[in-house]
């Protein structure tokens, strides 16, 4: 892949003038040579793999960093997923939270931001390590700062896991408990239909179809789409679409350059460039306002939902154009605390829970870092779990929930979690949902196209 002068140029005054960086290089790590029925001694050997290969990381996004002159914001690593580890050990909470604490320790000592994979693929049942990690969430979340988790709780192929979801709102409210603010919710997703190759936080895993190694690029560029679209006020959708399209493009190509760089210095496959959308709390830097920018009122307001839709389309095909190793999730983040015109919209009253699902069927991650009332009822939190999965498995796309009960906050307060997490209006949300119907568990069969596979 040969890169321009000009694309060059083009890509430092992004960096320089509309917030474009490299939000996260993510090395997938491979440890399941490393399962022992000891547990001292595999966490030993986790602990000495992760270290090496989180400094190894860190040097080598220095050196591209200072080479290129783009910042990489996060460096991050995800593993096999937690639960597949633990099946030779003793089935103990204690077990996977001393797993827990080994992955956070060795991500501090290497100097890396976040650590994903403490999680289990439970879409269709639940082993009895699946089980007891989820049992230790709550425990291994409070006691972590830099580790990450995630639950695959539906899929296409497999259906929906009722009973994993039913249980999943206690674990949600038991973690909420033990956390200031409830910032322990932040750190874990469930989806429907979960990339194994996602290197975005708080779902990134290293999957068991993945090599040894990968190093995955996630970027981040929603104040360069905005800038191109405020210099275009006058064109039609269909010219809109193409400009977003060409300029999906000049970062994706900036991306792979630098994904690649780093792989071969690390000598690690490369993985992928997921192209989403990221926003966060800085002011420019949001999705909410590239959607206003369009010419939707208020993000929330009808014609959010086309707008929203038109703008996935032309990422996915801008980024697709320009590598063949587009992957993760790649399209757009919505979420709440983390995009400011997001926030003014909850608070406004344009963007309610109910539009925030609509938006979803649309947008390739879900319902993300959304707070709400500290005493929802667990039942609550799982109906609203459940209907978003459901749109992903019908159709065939990834969702997730990001969902923060915030203990001791109210409808219409706002908490701030700082950092990237930004800051959350606590929504209002129904009191009551479907009690019954989440309490008959089992599971939600695949839609018929399954039977295809």
């Amino acid at each position: 892949m040969t890169i321009s002068v000009e694309e060059v140029f083009e890509t430092v005054n992004m960096t320089l003038r509309h917030h474009f960086d490299i939000r996260t290089v993510t090395l997938g790590i491979n440890l399941k040579d490393c399962m022992d029925r000891n547990l001292g001694a595999f966490c030993r050997r986790i602990r000495k793999r992760i270290v090496e290969m989180g400094q190894q990381l860190n040097r080598m996004a220095d050196t591209v960093e200072d080479q290129y002159g783009i910042p990489i914001t996060n460096r991050r690593i995800a593993v096999t997923p937690v639960s597949l580890l633990m099946e030779p050990l003793p089935q103990r909470e204690s077990t996977a939270v001393r797993i827990a604490r080994e992955l956070d320790g060795a991500a501090d000592k290497a100097g890396i931001d976040f650590i994903g994979g403490f999680g289990a693929m439970v879409q269709k049942g639940m082993t009895r390590s699946d089980r007891t990690l989820m049992e230790a969430i709550p425990a291994a979340l409070s006691a972590t700062k830099r580790l990450c988790g995630f639950l695959n709780l539906a899929s296409t192929a497999a259906g929906m896991n009722m009973t994993a979801i039913a249980e999943f709102g206690d674990i949600l409210k038991r973690l909420a408990k033990r956390t200031k603010n409830g910032i322990g919710c932040a750190k874990i997703a469930v989806f429907a239909n979960v990339p194994e190759d996602n290197p975005f936080m708080a779902g990134a895993h290293h999957g068991i179809g993945e090599p040894d190694y990968s190093l995955n690029i996630g970027i981040s560029g929603p104040g360069v789409v905005r800038a191109v679209i405020d210099q275009n006020p006058e064109c039609d959708l269909t010219e809109l679409s193409e400009v977003i399209k060409r300029t999906v493009f000049k970062i994706t190509r900036a991306g792979e350059l630098i994904g690649r760089e780093m792989a071969r210095l690390m000598r690690v496959d490369f993985g992928i460039v997921d192209i989403s959308l990221a926003a966060t709390p800085n002011a420019g830097d949001s999705v909410a306002e590239i959607v206003e920018s369009m010419g939707v009122s208020r993000m929330g307001r009808p014609g959010s939902t086309a707008a929203l839709a038109m703008l996935i389309d032309a990422v996915k095909k801008g980024g697709s154009m320009a590598s063949g190793n587009v992957g993760g999730l790649s399209g757009t983040f919505i979420p709440v605390s983390e995009d400011a015109g997001m926030i003014r919209a909850v608070r406004s009253g344009a963007l309610n829970l109910e539009k925030l699902e609509a938006l979803t069927s649309v947008c390739s991650v879900g319902m993300d870092m959304f707070a709400v009332p500290g005493d929802t009822p667990a039942d609550v939190l799982s109906a609203i779990i459940a209907d978003e999965l459901a749109i992903g498995v019908a159709n065939h796309k990834t969702t997730s929930v990001r969902v923060i009960p915030v203990p001791g906050k109210k409808a219409g307060q706002i908490v701030h979690f700082g950092g990237l997490l930004g800051s959350a209006p606590i929504m209002k949300i129904p009191r009551q949902a479907s009690p019954k119907f989440i309490a008959r568990r089992g599971r939600i069969p695949a839609p018929i196209q399954a039977l295809r596979n």
